[in-house]
């Protein structure tokens, strides 16, 4: 549903590895940070307390992750340089967090988290803490977030600060107890199969794939998936913030990372103090998960119109057509010669969709993807096809890619109980489809192999505000396509004092890292000062991306 980097990758797609809400580019350079203090041994209450404190105090899970936040509260965290082939630059350190693979038996089996943070730059009187980070997904790594502060980054300037940036890697993604379901090269191995179907025989091929990639996660993960669920997430961060000595959370979470919150905020109330939803997944339990990704096919299509309506009103720069109708014409042209032949042997309908969707992702994207597609149909296909192409050599990015893809079929899987029944799915899609035919189908068999999961399904937990939830700060565009604005809405019903900041005729998703001083100032004030405006706010939209 949601992807990353993230709300979601699409098999085939070596484009999707940007961190969901990290869109936009930041000058690398180095910064000197101020030191952090070690965490303290007494930073947690007691464990028969802190079970009792959840919601769900009573069940073993609660009871179990009391003691391993108690006992990661003791060990701390032995922060050293990290790892030369992790792409994290000095002064970021890293370090683990050890927790139960199942927190109903919290002496059993243990897995290891990789975490990695950044000192606050302000003086010792201005720190406030740890700010944790979550990008989306599920299977997004947040260890890039401590780099907005190395790399000066205008916009998180303030909250440096005040904070340290502590990003992690959640249980399955990366090098923490990674999941796979495929061989690496094979998943990114293109062309895929055209995500639309032309017949019964396309829809038969497509649900074998899914069912096999199913197989294929229980046979390489099998041990791990019945623990790949959101709210055991939720336990290994509040585990992590023990382990930082925070008796409190701060937490940004985006995309995905915005029901890992609300299932936080639901589990532990009283351990929240700043949390912002940034691009809300719906968190209805009757949403959760299979109709939060119909939802997102439509919202799909809307945005695909917005960009391509764009890309009209600058036919002077791309000359792909002067009205919507002749751009997606184009479309429809570029997509049916791929079909024919997949470019250069590689590009075929599927990667188009794969690559293309990028732009009703993110607008940051508007302009490289209609450059590019403005030279092929000059007659120059390279940048194109270059683009919606796997790198083969890149095994370390591929390895990545498809451990993300897992982590996401493994959590939503996981999460709630699917519809086993072809015909309800056959039903939905093909209705959506006749007026969103961009991304439905290809959403549909991302999400296929959980109709014949094997491993356990749970229920979702029902949101809702808890006594000791502090204010939250929620933040939306109302176009958004990958979360679409109802759900930021009903979080904001659920979570009683929220705040709701909406970017309104916006539509990029993960909007804390876009520059709009109207969100960005409230972002900074309720992380310094936990104010909020005493009434919900509609701010202007960002600018809009010029050719």
């Amino acid at each position: 549903m949601c992807g990353r980097p993230h709300l979601r990758r699409t098999p085939g797609s070596r484009r999707r590895t940007a961190v969901l809400g990290s869109a936009g580019g930041l000058v690398v350079a180095t910064l000197i940070a101020a030191g952090v203090a070690a965490p303290t041994a007494n930073a947690d209450v007691d464990a028969d307390t802190a079970a009792a404190a959840a919601p769900s105090g009573k069940d073993r899970e609660a009871r179990g992750a009391a003691i391993a936040a108690q006992r990661a509260a003791k060990a701390g965290i032995d922060w050293r340089d990290c790892p030369a082939d992790w792409g994290l630059e000095k002064p970021i350190q890293c370090g683990w967090v050890t927790v139960p693979l199942d927190y109903a038996k919290p002496d059993g089996r243990k897995i290891k988290l990789a975490v990695d943070r950044i000192g606050s730059t302000g003086t010792k009187d201005e720190r406030q803490g740890a700010l944790l980070y979550n990008p989306g997904g599920p299977g997004a790594s947040g260890l890039r977030f401590p780099r907005r502060v190395v790399t000066k980054s205008k916009l998180w300037e303030k909250t440096a600060k005040a904070y340290d940036f502590v990003g992690f890697e959640p249980r399955g993604v990366g090098h923490s107890a990674p999941v796979s379901c495929v061989d690496p090269q094979e998943f990114v191995k293109a062309p895929k199969l055209d995500p639309i179907p032309d017949s019964e025989a396309d829809k038969r091929a497509q649900r074998k794939l899914a069912a096999e990639y199913a197989d294929g996660c229980q046979e390489r993960s099998g041990d791990l998936l019945p623990h790949m669920t959101t709210p055991n997430t939720a336990r290994d961060l509040d585990v992590i913030r023990a382990a930082l000595g925070e008796k409190k959370l701060n937490f940004l979470g985006v995309s995905y990372g915005t029901y890992l919150g609300a299932v936080y905020s639901t589990l532990y109330p009283t351990h929240v103090r700043r949390m912002i939803f940034d691009s809300v997944v719906n968190p209805r339990t009757d949403k959760i998960w299979y109709e939060v990704n119909l939802d997102q096919d439509v919202a799909f299509e809307k945005r695909l119109i917005d960009w391509m309506t764009w890309v009209a009103k600058n036919d002077a720069a791309f000359h792909l057509g002067d009205t919507y109708d002749k751009v997606r014409a184009q479309w429809d042209k570029l997509r049916a010669t791929a079909k024919k032949q997949p470019l250069d042997g590689v590009v075929g309908p599927a990667e188009l969709h794969s690559y293309f969707q990028n732009a009703p992702y993110y607008d940051s994207y508007w302009v490289e993807i209609a450059t590019n597609w403005s030279k092929y149909v000059a007659g120059d296909p390279k940048p194109l096809v270059e683009a919606a192409s796997p790198d083969m050599a890149d095994t370390a990015g591929n390895i990545a890619q498809e451990n993300s893809n897992a982590v996401y079929t493994a959590v939503e899987c996981a999460d709630a109980k699917w519809p086993r029944s072809w015909k309800k799915w056959d039903r939905d899609n093909t209705r959506i489809h006749r007026t969103s035919p961009f991304f439905t189908w290809g959403n549909a068999w991302m999400n296929l192999p959980c109709a014949t999961w094997s491993s356990k399904q749970q229920r979702p937990l029902e949101i809702r505000t808890h006594k000791g939830l502090p204010q939250t700060l929620i933040v939306q565009s109302t176009r958004d396509a990958a979360t679409p604005y109802p759900g930021a809405v009903e979080l904001h019903k659920r979570l009683k004092g929220s705040r709701l900041v909406t970017e309104k005729d916006a539509g990029s998703h993960g909007i804390t890292n876009i520059a709009n001083p109207c969100l960005n100032d409230r972002v900074d004030s309720y992380l310094l000062t936990g104010k909020l405006d005493a009434s919900d706010v509609t701010c202007a939209p960002h600018a809009t991306p010029k050719p």
